[in-house]
């Protein structure tokens, strides 16, 4: 089964999961799609994170280091590209990843809110009931937080925040990128190629 999958870059802390769940996906042959889209806020925080010369979905993808075949499987939308394939639910999707998602983009997916690309396709997923990942990226949790979380799941979003799992040991973030991307790609219902000692046994 070939697999379509958008990949939301919103402007929270945590560049370096979707630099890794840009690997993890393009490695899987039955992904042929990764419909990439990078807020503003998030090339901002890209510049923190990564590096001064790290302004946008291009220079994430340079810093994923994918081969040839697998950035050709990446198309790029600009956030205020709202006639993009993705915008539409007649284009099909497998699924829907929002990692790292800010408090902004909860809120307006929450309360149906569709002023940007990145708000648009995860309105979309959530009505015709695609699977959605939620990597919200924040600490503490509001109670405005957990209600527009609590909204989302009852809408049927995967509320996914990236929290380490200490259990596959180890001290390498690279484990802890690598778990979050696996448990990611197996909501979306997409086999991982990662080492099996990722998981619980």
């Amino acid at each position: 089964m070939a697999h379509r999958v958008a990949l939301l870059v919103t402007g929270a802390s945590g560049m370096a999961l979707p630099k890794r769940l840009l690997s993890a996906l393009t490695a899987v042959e039955d992904v042929e799609e990764v419909h990439l889209v990078v807020s503003r806020g998030a090339s901002q925080v890209l510049r923190h994170e990564l590096g001064p010369q790290q302004t946008g979905a291009s220079d994430l993808l340079d810093s994923a280091r994918l081969d040839v075949s697998a950035r050709g499987k990446v198309i790029v939308h600009r956030d205020n590209e709202l006639d993009a394939s993705i915008a539409s639910g007649s284009y099909r999707m497998s699924g829907t990843a929002i990692v790292p998602c800010s408090a902004g983009t909860l809120g307006a997916l929450a309360t149906g809110g569709a002023r940007t690309l990145i708000q648009r396709a995860g309105a979309v997923a959530l009505k015709e009931g695609w699977p959605i990942v939620v990597g919200f990226r924040e600490t503490p949790y509001s109670i405005v937080h957990l209600e527009n979380l609590r909204r989302l799941a009852y809408l049927g979003a995967i509320v996914l925040p990236p929290v380490p799992a200490f259990y596959i040991g180890g001290e390498s973030m690279d484990r802890f990128l690598d778990h979050y991307a696996m448990r990611v790609l197996d909501r979306l219902e997409i086999t991982p190629l990662m080492s099996d000692d990722l998981r619980w046994k």
